[in-house]
């Protein structure tokens, strides 16, 4: 008989969680449109659950043109009414105002840093933070690193950017790796 693997709580309450948690979160991503999905995604979220989220991914990626940052950042107004009919997302205003909103500035980053990734690891020193967290109270809602990285989204403009939605961007994007160090996924998601 197999033995069950251990993984985070929060990894196995739903078979998409499990998926996401097994698959992708804390995985160290170095692509910028996947750093775009990732950021949109995570705003979204905000007041709701990353289930509710995840649940709707595939509906995100058909309405964000699969995430391609130049073609968000050229909605029309048209387009952004058009989204809000669109029961594939949430359909809340400021939220998909606000991601297109976010996409010109990504934009702007791109051109200043060369990338976005290069960008946001400035603010784990440039390397993967590895956490060892034993148990899921030891997660913080936010880090000095989130709060310094949402500062300086902010100061640039961009929204729903707040530190507990950049801890969320950090952890699924394996800036840091929050796995708890009894996860099968701990090692496997530590950057070499």
């Amino acid at each position: 008989m197999a033995k069950e693997k251990i993984r985070c709580a929060w990894g196995s309450s739903d078979p998409d969680m499990l998926k996401y948690h097994d698959e992708e979160w804390g995985v160290h991503v170095t692509d910028d449109q996947k750093l775009f999905e990732f950021l949109i995604l995570e705003g979204a979220q905000a007041g709701l659950s990353w289930l509710t989220i995840l649940k709707r991914r595939e509906g995100y990626r058909k309405a964000f043109a699969n995430f391609d940052v130049k073609k968000v950042a050229r909605f029309s107004e048209k387009k952004i009414e058009k989204l809000l009919l669109d029961p594939g997302i949430i359909r809340n205003r400021l939220k998909v105002r606000s991601a297109v909103q976010n996409a010109k500035l990504f934009i702007e980053i791109q051109k200043e840093f060369g990338s976005f990734y290069e960008y946001s690891m400035q603010f784990v020193g440039g390397k993967q933070k590895v956490n060892k967290r034993k148990k899921m109270s030891d997660y913080p809602a936010t880090t000095k690193e989130s709060d310094a990285f949402s500062k300086d989204l902010k100061k640039r403009g961009f929204k729903f950017v707040g530190s507990t939605i950049i801890y969320a961007h950090m952890q699924a994007s394996g800036m840091v790796n929050d796995h708890l160090i009894s996860c099968f996924r701990y090692k496997k998601t530590c950057q070499k």
